[in-house]
C-alpha cells in the first residue's frame, strides 16, 4: 500500500471527489513521481550515513518519536514476535531478534528454505546471463556477481528476488547446510530498491552495495549464491562471519576470507535496517509451489527443492516458465 502521508499533499486538483479515472491515474503517477524524488534525488550517501548515526541514538523521545514516524510509514510493523519488548534505539528495534520458535525451518534436505522475510518480487529462469529486476529492466550475472566463473556456474540456473520491507524482520539465514569461505564486498551506490525505483533505474542492483556470499553446498553439482543488496538509509550488512560491518565507511579488502560453517536456519547476519536479496540457484533447483509473484514468505519457509537422492528434479509444468517480473505498489 502507498504511503498515506504522501495522499495529503497532493495538489487541490488532484483531490476532487468523483475523479475520472485519467484523474487517478495522474494522482498515482504524482504520489510515484514524488516518492522517487524524495528517497532518490537527494544526496544518497550522506543521507544514509545520517541515518545511520541518527537511528543508533540512546535517547527515548527520539527513539518514540522515531518509531512512531516508521508507523506511520509501515502500519504493518507487528513488533509481537520480537524477543524483548523494549528496544535501546531504532537501530535496535529495525535489528531485532525474535522469539524462539517463531520462524520454523523446513528441514528436509532437498528443500532450500528463504533466508529471509519477504516479498517475492522478479524470478525465474537465468537465460544468456540475464536476470531481470523489473518489466523491461534486465541485468547481467556478471555486472551482479563482479565474478566471470561464478557468473558461468549460474547460467541457466535460478533466481528469485526477495524484497525486504521496512517493517518486516531484517536478519538472514541460512537456506541450507553449508560453509562460506569468502565474501566479496562491492561497495557502491545507495538508490532507493523499492519497486518504483527498480521500474527508473537501469540496472539498479548492479550499482548498489552489496556483498556476494557463493555458499559451499555438501552437493558439489549445486551452487548456490545470495546477494545481500543495500539501499538508500540501509547501506550497512553485519555478517556473523566478519568482525566487521560493511557499509559506507568500509575501507578494507573487497575479497573477505572467513571459512564458515553453518547449518539450515542459523542466522547469517542483518540488514541494518531493509533491502533485498537476490538468491541464485544452479544444478537443477526448481521453485517450490509457494513461490509466486507478490507472495509473502518467511525465513524458514520452502524456496526451492533441489536434488534429491543423486537425481535432479522433473521442471514443474509452468506456463510461465521464464524471467517473472511484478510491479508492486510503492512502499
Amino acid at each position: 500500500m502507498s504511503p498515506q502521508p504522501f495522499q495529503e499533499a497532493q495538489p487541490a486538483e488532484l483531490q476532487c471527489v468523483g475523479a475520472a479515472p485519467s484523474t487517478s491515474w495522474l494522482r498515482t503517477l504524482w504520489r510515484e513521481d514524488l516518492n522517487f524524488l524524495l528517497t532518490n534525488r537527494i544526496p544518497r550517501r550522506w543521507a544514509t550515513l545520517f541515518m545511520g548515526w541518527f537511528s543508533q541514538l540512546e535517547q527515548p523521545l527520539v527513539r518514540d518519536a522515531s518509531i512512531a514516524v516508521w508507523r506511520l510509514f509501515a502500519p504493518d510493523l507487528d513488533l509481537s514476535e520480537a524477543r524483548k519488548t523494549s528496544f535501546k534505539s531504532v537501530h535496535d528495534c529495525f535489528v531485532r531478534e525474535l522469539k524462539p520458535g517463531a520462524r520454523p525451518t523446513d528441514r528436509r534436505a532437498e528443500v532450500v528454505t528463504s533466508p529471509c522475510d519477504a516479498i517475492v518480487g522478479a524470478h525465474g529462469v537465468i537465460e544468456e546471463g540475464k536476470l531481470y529486476q523489473a518489466k523491461g529492466f534486465d541485468y547481467t550475472l556478471e555486472d551482479l556477481l563482479g565474478d566471470r566463473e561464478l557468473a558461468r556456474r549460474h547460467r541457466g540456473g535460478k533466481f528469485v528476488t526477495l524484497r525486504i520491507k521496512s517493517s518486516f524482520y531484517h536478519r538472514f539465514h541460512a537456506p541450507c547446510d553449508g560453509r562460506l569461505d569468502e565474501v566479496n564486498y562491492i561497495s557502491g551506490d545507495t538508490w532507493n530498491v523499492n519497486p518504483i525505483a527498480l521500474e527508473r533505474v537501469e540496472r539498479l542492483f548492479c550499482k548498489n552495495e552489496r556483498a556476494v556470499l557463493d555458499l559451499r553446498l555438501p552437493d558439489s553439482r549445486q551452487t548456490l549464491t545470495l546477494v545481500p543488496v543495500a539501499a538508500i538509509l540501509v547501506a550497512g550488512i553485519k555478517l556473523h562471519a566478519l568482525p566487521q560491518v560493511l557499509d559506507l565507511r568500509y575501507r578494507g579488502a573487497n575479497r573477505l576470507s572467513c571459512k564458515a560453517s553453518f547449518s539450515k536456519g542459523q542466522e547469517l547476519g542483518w540488514f541494518q535496517h531493509g533491502s533485498t536479496i537476490v538468491v541464485l540457484a544452479s544444478g537443477g533447483f526448481e521453485f517450490t509451489p509457494n513461490v509466486t509473484l507478490g507472495a509473502r514468505i518467511k525465513v524458514g519457509q520452502p524456496l526451492l527443492r533441489g536434488l534429491r537422492d543423486g537425481s535432479a528434479p522433473r521442471p514443474a509444468a509452468d506456463p510461465e516458465h521464464h524471467q517473472h517480473a511484478l510491479e508492486f505498489d510503492a512502499l
